[in-house]
């Protein structure tokens, strides 16, 4: 999807992008050898065979701050095919809802492959050495809860891709909690996990503090289950993004996408 994504270039809005779309411009590539097909002003075309000739050698070099700065938040979700071999997934516990008077208990982060825990106490300071080595975070409504947290723990951290699954889901008619929309998914979690909150989060924090271990361990396995959850979810619905970002407004019934596209 990033590289049928216009609107990151300065002065084209939505209806130009779309314009493209119509032209059945498959990609940047594609854009560069067909322009001339598209029915703008030459000031405009000027300008998006410019910022599309520093998008492919942006995303040549693999640069995600460009990306990063150029992408409205809720436009990063594009981004995820480009940059997923460096994606890490992101979920924290905490001692309650304010990221000015709690603190972070837990930060799970899950690559695809591998799962690290950083604990309060134990490894937490190691998180952001970690978040370092990936280019692009994915987390759900982690906009207004698990980043702000994260960047009041260590300040400046933060220069990533990110894509807060909270939105585009919205969008597919996945609204709710994350439990409500694995349901909706026919995921399911471990026997242990089942039903537990985020307030059981904070309990179980609580327990473990009093000298309870295994209270920690099933934190860890609710935090674990998260984030792995997260990368599931977004292999089932990317492709229904894509389609409903792509499908024409008054879109007749049966009419799908414009166009075929690199995902």
């Amino acid at each position: 999807m990033l590289k049928n994504t216009y609107i990151h270039i300065p002065g084209i809005g939505a209806s130009t992008e779309r314009k493209i779309w119509e032209c059945g411009v498959k990609n940047w590539e594609d854009f560069l050898k067909n322009h001339c097909t598209i029915k703008t002003a030459k000031s405009k075309q000027r300008i998006l065979f410019s910022g599309v000739e520093e998008s492919i050698e942006q995303l040549s070099s693999g640069n995600h701050v460009f990306f990063a700065h150029r992408l409205l938040p809720c436009h990063q979700w594009r981004a995820y095919r480009f940059f997923s071999e460096k994606t890490a997934f992101v979920d924290i516990e905490t001692t309650g809802l304010s990221s000015q008077g709690d603190c972070i208990t837990i930060i799970g982060i899950y690559n695809g492959n591998e799962t690290k825990t950083y604990i309060r106490g134990i490894n937490l300071q190691d998180a952001p050495l970690e978040l370092a080595k990936y280019k692009q975070l994915i987390t759900f409504n982690g906009a207004r809860f698990d980043l702000p947290f994260i960047n009041h723990e260590f300040p400046g951290f933060f220069n990533h891709l990110h894509i807060d699954l909270l939105y585009p889901l919205k969008k597919l008619g996945l609204s709710g909690g994350l439990k409500k929309i694995e349901c909706s998914l026919g995921i399911k979690r471990s026997e242990e996990t089942e039903g537990i909150s985020g307030f059981d989060a904070v309990r179980l924090w609580n327990m473990y503090e009093r000298g309870d271990d295994e209270a920690l361990e099933l934190l860890i396995r609710y935090n674990r289950e998260d984030i792995e959850n997260l990368k599931t979810i977004i292999e089932m619905t990317y492709p229904k993004m894509i389609e409903k970002e792509m499908t024409p407004r008054q879109c007749q019934p049966g009419q799908t996408s414009l166009l075929k596209i690199s995902q």
